[in-house]
């Protein structure tokens, strides 16, 4: 529901409050009330600070392939990932584990502790750009021109989703807002329903046989990417919301952050749909 609420030069700000506004960290801006008009929020304060946490996404890609080579020994196993085999050590799995761990970590750190933000979503984005090396070096070694292919594609999802947004094309309305909710409701209860039968052993041979079929895991790929892009569209209005409004400067780090989250999970979205039709080829 919109409400109105006064800012510090007295003029009329439009608050935006819903169930699922866009990720978090969003949503928590949605609800802040604060103005400041000598130091205000600003669109290109906004886009470094994006730029900066990607940039230590990279950093995390960098580190995975140097940890690579220091974990290259001791006992191996393989592993099946989406149709390819992939030889591991124990140490570089572990390392992996602790990445994964960390980055939930992180993401809350980052999304309720508003202070830690820089920091915290930083090293988020490390872990994240650690995960990301191992898909791409390691599941798909040979075959890492793929990694740059789900740049491009997440690239233009960005650029397009921006420009139906300037356009005014795609408007973040109560209707909008509602099928979003409907879609990511839908998906979380679809992921802990498949979860819960993996465990039942009368059901666990149909979820095998769902996760095997090639359609299923495009489909379910697509939705999440769907999902994504929309995320994009209430990050940029949120955004926009930050700096109309003329909050404080700092909130540019959380409206940053929110940003760079949905961008990295964006990627990775399209990353699994070409690992998946990849692995479905060997």
């Amino acid at each position: 529901m919109n409400r109105l609420t006064n800012n510090a030069n007295g003029t009329t700000a439009k608050k935006r409050n819903s169930i699922l506004a866009s990720n978090p960290v969003m949503r928590r801006l949605n609800k802040v009330n604060e103005y400041d008009v000598t130091n205000a929020a600003t669109y290109g304060g906004i886009t470094a600070k994006t730029v900066y946490f990607l940039l230590f996404t990279i950093v995390g890609i960098v580190l995975q392939l140097i940890l690579a080579k220091t974990f290259a020994t001791g006992e191996e196993f393989t592993v099946n990932i989406k149709g390819f085999e992939v030889t591991m050590y124990i140490t570089e799995a572990i390392a992996l584990g602790v990445s994964v761990i960390a980055a939930i970590v992180f993401q809350l750190l980052a999304f309720f502790a508003k202070a830690t933000t820089p920091v915290t979503g930083a090293l988020y984005c490390i872990t994240q750009g650690y995960f990301i090396s191992f898909l791409i070096f390691k599941v798909l070694a040979g075959m890492e021109y793929l990694g740059a292919l789900a740049l491009a594609i997440t690239m233009v999802i960005i650029l397009v989703m921006a420009l139906l947004y300037t356009k005014g094309v795609i408007r973040v309305t109560k209707k909008f807002k509602a099928i979003m909710l409907t879609l990511f409701v839908t998906v979380i209860a679809v992921t802990l329903l498949t979860l819960i039968c993996s465990f039942i052993p009368f059901t666990r041979p149909i979820v095998q046989a769902i996760r095997g079929n090639l359609v299923f895991s495009i489909g379910f790929s697509v939705i999440f990417i769907i999902i994504a892009a929309l995320f994009l569209i209430c990050d940029f209005d949120t955004i926009e919301h930050v700096v109309n409004d003329k909050l404080p400067k700092k909130y540019e780090w959380q409206a940053a952050f929110g940003l760079a989250f949905t961008v990295i999970w964006l990627y990775l979205k399209v990353l699994d749909i070409i690992i998946t039709i990849a692995g479905s080829k060997k």
